[in-house]
């Protein structure tokens, strides 16, 4: 299930690394728990509507974004936290929040992101981040996906991700949380699986990191 949070927002620039005060408001809003230091079995979309100004964004008309998570009473929690304390930071506040359930995907493979795709691995040498460019990232995209199908208990699924390389314009985008660059991908993928599967991988994300706003889909 998802949740769309529709921001009011005033006139406040917001600074580019803005995203943690954005977690921290959703897990505020969660109250006490530790899903931050478990594996993500939810999503979260950046905000949608800025205008890039010199030092920051500016949302003149608003912002939006959304979560989603398979647990559908962490999402009450959320909405009744948010109906306590709906501000987030830098004068955005909730407005309204729109429940969307989970579509049929029974005839769609190809999924967009709504936010930047992170793939990381930790090496011999130390951390790597990996890309479209890169060879391995099909396989450690459906990798990480199989972990999570697992953790959630769905067992022998021979669920696969990869990239859409027919795609004529992807993008590989530095993206900063908290100071640290990430190297990621802004590509739509091809989801190889069963319906159920399918709409499990659209509300937890694709790669790493989709706790913290990385690898949401639409």
């Amino acid at each position: 299930m998802r949740l769309h949070f529709k921001l009011k927002t005033n006139k406040t620039i917001v600074p580019f690394d803005h995203f943690p005060k954005v977690i921290g408001a959703v897990h505020k809003w969660i109250g006490k728990n530790d899903i931050h230091d478990s594996i993500s079995l939810y999503s979260l979309s950046t905000l949608k509507g800025a205008k890039q100004v010199d030092t920051g964004l500016l949302f003149e008309n608003g912002a939006s974004f959304f979560f989603s998570s398979i647990n559908n009473e962490l999402l009450k929690r959320i909405i009744d936290g948010v109906n306590i304390s709906p501000e987030i930071a830098y004068g955005m506040t909730v407005g309204e929040i729109i429940i969307q359930e989970d579509p049929d995907f029974t005839n769609q493979d190809r999924f967009i992101p709504a936010s930047p795709i992170f793939i990381k691995r930790t090496l011999e040498k130390g951390e790597r981040h990996f890309t479209i460019d890169d060879d391995e990232a099909d396989l450690y995209l459906t990798e990480t996906m199989q972990n999570k199908l697992k953790t959630a208990g769905y067992i022998n699924n021979e669920a696969t991700i990869k990239f859409d390389r027919s795609y004529p314009t992807p993008k590989i985008k530095l993206v900063s949380y908290k100071g640290i660059k990430n190297k990621t991908t802004l590509c739509p993928i091809i989801i190889q699986a069963s319906p159920e599967v399918k709409a499990f991988i659209w509300n937890v994300g694709v790669g790493n990191s989709t706790g913290i706003g990385f690898g949401s889909l639409i």
